[in-house]
């Protein structure tokens, strides 16, 4: 019964689907790595993939709270745990305050005011989100104020400011976030419609393909430019030409806009994700 129950909070934390968490930890490494110029310090680093473990899963949580009166219409979520009665309303409030509060105080005990500062806004945002399909056809755009807004906290815990780039890695995950989750909300598009869930999918319509490339090509742009500002060596280029490349696999793979392949694209962004982490390391160390 306990096992049974640790299994459904482990569910409702997603941590048996760590695709969001991945996409939320590349950027902050992307900021970690850029302000420190290739050499973060190990404690940030820690700190900050454990605050992501936590505040994702908060997050996870309440959108759950937010959403258990319309995941068991949705063929993908009706079988989350609390639709299917596995996790109570209370124990799910329980948990998010719990993971909330470890967070927060994760930050204030370890890192300087500015962080902490920006960290109110980043809580705000995490249970801001979660409602904002039911009065916008964007609230894929505050998912991605909401996965960025831990580029400007990393980049305060490591240089304790905040400049004009911060902003400009900011922009790039904003828009690759966008991206991705429009290909999610694909997925969830037919069933979105009839329990009248809002999103960019559904606002896109069949410019949605359209819509994504053009964000995915802005992306490449703001990162060649970023190559250019830095002076990266020829091997940044080279894996931006495999992002690039990625790309137009997903393109492909939501072509006829099936639900199984417009999910495939979505996972895709986690070798995105990577690939840029590994393409500013690399370049700053060369």
């Amino acid at each position: 019964m306990i096992l049974d129950k640790l299994c459904a909070y482990w569910r409702i934390m997603r941590m048996d689907r760590p695709i969001g968490l991945m996409l939320l930890i590349w950027p902050t490494l992307w900021s970690l790595i850029i302000a420190s110029e290739g050499k973060p310090k190990l404690s940030i680093l820690v700190i900050f993939i454990v605050g992501a473990i936590l505040m994702r899963s908060a997050g996870c949580v309440i959108n759950d709270l937010a959403d258990r009166k319309i995941d068991g219409y949705v063929k993908r979520t009706r079988d989350r745990p609390i639709p299917s009665g596995l996790v109570s309303t209370v124990e799910a409030i329980f948990l998010f305050f719990l993971l909330s509060i470890f967070s927060f105080f994760l930050i204030v005990n370890t890192m300087n005011a500015l962080t902490v500062k920006l960290s109110f806004i980043g809580i705000i945002l995490v249970c801001v989100y979660p409602f904002m399909k039911r009065f916008t056809h964007l609230s894929q755009l505050f998912l991605g104020l909401t996965f960025s807004w831990s580029i400007p906290m990393a980049w305060a815990a490591e240089t304790n400011e905040l400049s004009m780039m911060v902003w400009y890695i900011f922009t790039i995950n904003f828009f690759w976030t966008v991206a991705y989750d429009t290909q999610y909300a694909m997925v969830d598009r037919d069933d979105d419609l009839k329990v009248g869930v809002k999103s960019t999918a559904i606002l896109f319509a069949h410019f949605d393909r359209m819509i994504v490339g053009g964000l995915q090509l802005i992306i490449m742009i703001m990162l060649i430019m970023l190559g250019i500002f830095y002076e990266f060596v020829s091997y940044f280029y080279w894996i931006l030409f495999i992002i690039g490349v990625l790309f137009i696999f997903q393109q492909r793979l939501i072509k006829d806009r099936k639900r199984e392949n417009c999910f495939k694209a979505f996972l895709n962004n986690n070798y995105v994700g990577i690939s840029i982490m590994m393409a500013l390391l690399i370049a700053f160390h060369n």
